[in-house]
């Protein structure tokens, strides 16, 4: 029972008065503050904006003998997929270098499953009477926005401490018109949680009956530690391929929190076997992507010990920010015992349970009050957050004084749900 819970009636209602008074002198502050993403903040904008000082030699637009101006090279320039090899500690003939956006490549890769179907597909996907695809969660709402763009039926897997819950995805690849999952392995978004070993061994071991099962494993953060050292983290293609699953995984990553988020470059990586059938159908769709922005990187990156260098300059902008949302949770909400949440050492999220049924009605105070969140439910399929708790908290972009405000908002409101919540009865 909370402390608000253990109140009388009668305190609650003193409580309540007092509590919307402070709501009511934060909405007068006319705050207009955005927290809805997550972006990077200015000073990470501004660390990384010299990268458009290179690429000033004409020897710098060439690469391996390769002018990187022109046409060709549709799979990346060999310098940047030998740079996001090192990063993901796998081979270079395993890594296709895009554009700016690894959502792109996810989109594609679905989309492409859903025209043509994948290397061990016995046919195309949108000739399947009903594609299923598991979504743990809660998770990335824009993964489960594409696979509900094509028309698959999202099935909620829990998340635990350790990941995935792997009795029920073991238990749901059983069905044939399983297709896939989405996996955000490494600080997931947005509980922050590292997925375990053993979790990522059952993954990689999995026997689904669907011989075309794709696990999407999007790798956004595999370096974005904002506290502590770097944790190094398993090679899930390796592992695929001696648990005797070589084609099973397709391995996401882009430099979006790295350098610049509009103008970075993105990867995915796969079995050989893989690589040859999606370049297959990637050279109907495109010559190459942009050369000049992978040499740019290329140059400016150098390898996995530079970027992770430059990654713990990020840290230092961004540690203050989570331990100023961890601060005002553990001072104002911790002792109301109305709410649970996370304290990630990576990432770029802060997951808040609060007291079910509450959550829509907490962000919707908190945009009357100037305070855009991400909306009540997106951290679930379709939207539907089964329990009204989940609140995603995106520190990065605001800076420290703004989120301070922004924080003394999100208090205010949970607890002003909270005790709307308990006067219900």
């Amino acid at each position: 029972m909370s402390a608000y819970a253990r109140m009388s009636a009668e305190e609650r209602r003193a409580e309540y008065a007092k509590v919307q008074k402070t709501y009511q002198e934060l909405k007068g502050l006319g705050l207009q503050l955005n927290m809805a993403r997550g972006k990077p903040g200015k000073a990470q904008l501004d660390l990384v904006s010299d990268i458009f000082d290179l690429m000033q030699r004409p020897e710098d637009y060439v690469s391996d003998g390769i002018d990187v101006r022109n046409y060709g090279e549709l799979a990346g320039l060999p310098a940047a997929r030998r740079l996001f090899a090192d990063i993901l500690d796998c081979r270079p003939e395993q890594v296709f270098v895009g554009g700016c956006a690894s959502l792109q490549l996810m989109y594609d890769t679905v989309s492409k499953a859903y025209t043509h179907g994948l290397l061990r597909s016995p046919r195309p996907w949108c000739r399947e009477e009903t594609v299923k695809w598991l979504c743990p969660s809660p998770g990335y709402d824009r993964h489960f926005k594409v696979t509900e763009s094509f028309g698959f039926e999202l099935i909620t897997i829990p998340m635990t401490d350790e990941g995935p819950d792997m009795d029920a995805v073991e238990e749901a690849v059983k069905d044939p018109a399983v297709k896939g999952m989405w996996c955000v392995p490494k600080y997931s978004n947005p509980d922050g949680i590292i997925y375990s070993q053993e979790t990522i061994r059952r993954i990689a071991a999995l026997r689904p009956a669907a011989p075309d099962f794709t696990v999407m494993w999007d790798n956004a953060y595999c370096i974005h530690e904002f506290e502590g050292e770097y944790v190094p983290f398993p090679d899930i293609l390796s592992l695929c391929a001696e648990a005797g699953n070589p084609d099973m995984v397709v391995e996401f990553a882009s430099t979006s929190k790295i350098t610049l988020p509009g103008a970075g470059i993105s990867c995915f990586a796969c079995s050989e076997a893989n690589m040859a059938y999606l370049e297959k159908l990637l050279t109907v769709q495109i010559i190459s992507f942009d050369k000049v922005n992978q040499q740019r990187h290329v140059l400016y990156l150098k390898d996995k010990a530079h970027t992770l260098a430059l990654m713990r300059r990020h840290a230092a902008i961004m540690a203050p920010k989570f331990r100023c949302v961890a601060d005002a949770l553990e001072r104002e909400i911790a002792p109301l015992e109305i709410a649970s949440w996370r304290r990630p050492t990576g990432g770029y999220f802060v997951s808040l349970n609060a007291m079910p049924g509450t959550a829509r009605r907490t962000l919707a105070l908190c945009k009357e009050a100037g305070v855009t969140m991400t909306g009540a439910g997106a951290t679930f399929p379709y939207g539907k957050d089964p329990q009204d708790s989940n609140i995603r908290i995106a520190p990065s972009l605001p800076p420290v004084e703004e989120l301070e405000q922004a924080m003394a908002v999100l208090c205010t409101c949970l607890k002003l749900s909270a005790l709307e919540k308990l006067a219900e009865g």
